[in-house]
């Protein structure tokens, strides 16, 4: 076993510099109100133009009919959706086609390909020829080409990645600075929505000249027990006769430890801290302590850093698998794009907190960032929250995907791009694992294992205490190259007849189950006869949520859930998605108009599926899952074969229907379904009433759960995931809507046009029905219900204030919403 395997992989979190280093005002002997260190954030006052201009880098150029946008911002989510934007005619070899058909919808079928360009102008009254400035972007899509008062200051290539330019020389002191960037997005270059613009925050970073140097601080504990935590770390500044103060607070802001470390002329810091009675990091409790790390020339303050970290030890053993604080556990993860749904690629830290808050109840504890690095953001919601982390790197390397894919930077840029992503982001508790690519082609061949052996050993020199994986969909080919022998993780993407050959042949001693599922469903659509197969497609581009339905390489969920349970090397499973995401439309990518993904867990609105109940009934272990499915109006269906499925953690249930017992069903192991699922696969449907009693281990009544026939759509129904928000511009509420009949029934087959209309202190963000062949647009205020619910998304402004949410539809009693903003 190579050392990954033998050694325990240790560190502590430490959020982005650029976030959470802080403006500090302190005093010391020498000076009062010394300058330390600020962060600006470029959020308003950009403009925005999609028409190609090379002149638009120019201060004179004329902008002043330009939109006016905030970033972050995804200039190609508003639309329209048009079939002609993304049209394909391919093989998508890595499904295993060998014949080219025309494909639609891959990439979302919305319009981001095209030249943008953004300008913004600011002023930095603290800089002057003492200070340094850095610009950070924190992801643009794509290759970036930005611009300073007309001087070209730098570019870059992959959209995904985060990146930094010194502009100490060219900031202006006591005037305007004009930042223009142009972006690039070609056709051909992505299998899935990728978004267009500056998608994710633009940074001004000041210092003085003496400070820390960025991203170049390192967090570890390489020893760890319950009552004492070593500390270790390195960090490197820029100056002269520099020392370190360090101290490290708990949760509580209580002093836990306390250091000072003098450099040498190389201005490099190497200290350890110990810290008494350690409480570590878990999804179950994900405990955070903070350092405070001042730095000092000749004695005098110049630079402070405020980062969060946890504590927390990782260990991967043959054959026993993955354990985190010594606790032997497999992975509970799903694999998430980057789009937010309606909002597209633009990324908000209030959707991202929703979609962790939806998989935390699932019982989900593990995330995939599918198929590129992660936001800061959604690494810092899952070091507070508790989610491990997989961070994926690339979806290509040398060898192409598609024609205008990565595979056109990867020998310039591959290892910068691996630098900046390590470096930015190694010291979280929540990431446990690299990856550094996804069913590459370049898993055949010679020069493909030495690329995946260049690849991993720069992660192992950026971070020798975390393990890196590849998804490997050509395992068969692997196993021969020696591919996938040399990867610390074996990485598995599907493939479940293979498990037990690639263990038996790869020398890890055990397997990750990298990208699972792949089950397909739309949510509340239900088909007939109820049967399992592959690929299967309907008139209505829609897919049965009786969860019985996977693509020709892939599969369903039980199948998974065998190996997870069965074999204690398989060391857990990331699902193949979370959501649904924009692009990839199987099984209906030659069928327009489907836009967007029937993979996810839940839709793409973040309502959940029926199969979200199914992975939570195995997944949440502390609370109670009990759920019916179909829905039970079936007009026209009277006296025809309706199966009834319920996903439970119970081990046994009875069902009644209009109070006549359909019988017991208990799991067993006759076949995968009957181990996860209790199944009456021979009811007839009549209207009325559904009622399953579930049993406990006793045989005793321990839950149970009714859904009945509705009648007609009456009145709207309003359910925000939170009412009060921070008057920050940038706060979201979720508002789930849907329809009941008079006497209060859900009425799940409604689709009623509905309008939405917002005032006071906040504004209409979005709506989303997670139909995937719906073609209305996100940002306009009217919607259609799909299998009877869609949600709103109600945004807050700067000003605190009441906000008011209005829901109308023809013949339907209309409903109101009252939120709240204040600052917070």
């Amino acid at each position: 076993m190579k050392f990954f395997n033998e050694i325990s992989f240790q560190t502590l979190k430490l959020s982005f510099s650029f976030l959470l280093m802080l403006l500090v005002f302190a005093c010391n002997p020498n000076e009062n109100d010394t300058f330390l260190r600020k962060t600006i954030v470029l959020e308003d006052n950009w403009k925005f133009s999609k028409e190609a201009n090379e002149e638009a880098f120019q201060i004179d150029f004329d902008d002043s009919n330009w939109e006016s946008v905030s970033v972050p911002h995804d200039w190609a989510i508003y639309g329209p959706f048009d079939k002609e934007i993304d049209k394909q005619n391919v093989a998508i070899v890595q499904n295993g086609e060998e014949v080219a058909t025309e494909k639609t919808g891959r990439t979302g079928s919305l319009p981001h390909i095209g030249e943008g360009w953004y300008r913004n102008s600011f002023t930095v009254p603290e800089f002057d020829n003492n200070k340094k400035a850095l610009l950070l972007f924190e992801g643009a899509m794509s290759e970036p080409q930005v611009y300073l008062n007309g001087q070209k200051v730098g570019e870059w290539a992959y959209g995904y990645s985060y990146f930094y330019f010194d502009i100490s020389d060219k900031i202006l002191i006591d005037k305007e600075n004009l930042l223009s960037v142009k972006l690039s997005n070609k056709e051909f270059a992505s299998r899935w929505y990728p978004g267009a613009g500056l998608y994710r925050n633009v940074s001004l970073v000041i210092t003085n000249d003496t400070r820390f140097d960025h991203w170049q601080t390192f967090i570890t504990t390489p020893e760890v027990s319950e009552n004492r935590s070593t500390v270790n770390i390195k960090t490197s500044a820029t100056g002269k006769n520099l020392s370190v103060k360090t101290k490290i607070l708990d949760q509580n802001q209580a002093e836990v430890a306390t250091s000072k470390a003098v450099s040498d002329s190389t201005g490099v810091f190497d200290f350890n801290l110990d810290v008494p009675n350690p409480k570590l990091w878990s999804p179950e409790s994900p405990n955070l302590y903070k350092a405070v790390l001042e730095l000092y020339e000749n004695d005098i303050l110049k630079d402070t850093l405020i980062q969060k970290f946890g504590i927390r030890t990782i260990k991967y053993e043959p054959h026993k698998g993955f354990s985190l604080n010594g606790k032997n556990r497999k992975f509970k993860g799903v694999c998430l794009h980057h789009d937010l749904g309606p909002l597209g690629t633009a990324v908000n830290k209030a959707a991202l907190r929703r979609q962790l808050e939806i998989l935390k109840d699932m019982g989900c504890d593990a995330i995939r960032s599918a198929h590129n690095m992660p936001s800061f953001e959604q690494l810092e919601l899952c070091d507070e929250m508790g989610f491990m982390f997989l961070a994926e790197s690339f979806d290509e390397w040398a060898k192409p995907k598609v024609e205008n894919g990565y595979n056109r930077f990867f020998d310039d840029y591959a290892e910068k791009d691996v630098v900046n992503l390590v470096q930015a982001t190694r010291n979280h508790p929540c990431i446990v694992m690299w990856s550094s690519g996804n069913e590459v082609p370049d898993q055949w061949g010679e020069k493909g294992v030495e690329r995946a052996q260049w690849l991993q050993d720069l992660f192992h020199r950026e971070d020798p205490t975390r393990p890196v994986t590849v998804g490997m969909d050509q395992v068969k080919a692997t196993m021969e190259s020696g591919f996938g022998a040399i990867l610390d993780v074996p990485g598995l993407n599907y493939r479940v007849h293979l498990y037990e050959e690639a263990y038996e042949t790869f020398p890890q001693g055990f397997i990750l189950g990298s990208e699972t599922a792949s089950t397909v469903s739309s949510r509340g659509v239900y088909k007939f006869p109820v049967v399992q197969e592959n690929m299967k497609q309907y008139e209505d581009l829609q897919c049965s949520s009786y969860d019985l339905e996977a693509c020709y390489w892939s599969n369903v969920p039980d199948e998974d859930f065998v190996l997870q349970d069965d074999k204690p090397w398989v060391i857990g499973e990331f699902v193949w998605t979370g959501f649904d995401y924009l692009g990839e439309p199987t099984p209906y990518d030659n069928f327009w108009p489907s836009r967007s993904s029937y993979f996810g867990i839940s839709d793409l609105a973040g309502l959940p599926k029926d199969r979200f109940y199914l992975y939570r009934s195995r997944w949440n272990t502390k609370d109670e899952t009990l759920h019916v499915l179909p829905h039970w109006n079936w007009e026209g269906r009277e006296g025809e074969t309706t199966p009834v499925f319920v996903y439970t953690n119970y081990n046994s249930a009875e069902l009644f229907l209009n109070g006549k017992s359909q019988g017991i069903r208990t799991k067993n192991d006759s076949t995968p379904q009957h181990r996860y699922r209790l199944m009456w696969k021979d009811i007839k449907y009549e209207a009325g009433k559904l009622k399953v009693v579930a049993f406990d281990a006793d045989g005793k009544k321990a839950a149970e759960k009714e859904i009945q026939t509705s009648g007609q759509p009456y009145q709207i129904q309003l359910k925000p995931d939170r009412k009060n928000l921070s008057a920050d511009g940038k706060d979201m509420s979720f508002v789930e809507v849907s329809v009941t009949d008079q006497n209060g029934i859900p009425c799940p087959t409604a689709n009623n046009q509905l309008q939405f209309e917002v005032s006071g202190a906040g504004t209409y963000r979005a709506a989303c029905n997670g139909d995937a062949t719906s073609l209305e647009l996100f940002h306009e205020p009217t919607m259609k219900l799909f299998s009877g619910k869609l949600v709103v998304l109600v945004q807050s402004s700067k000003n605190e204030g009441d906000i008011t949410l209005k829901v109308s539809g023809e013949n339907l009693k209309s409903a109101e919403l009252h939120l709240s903003s204040v600052k917070k």
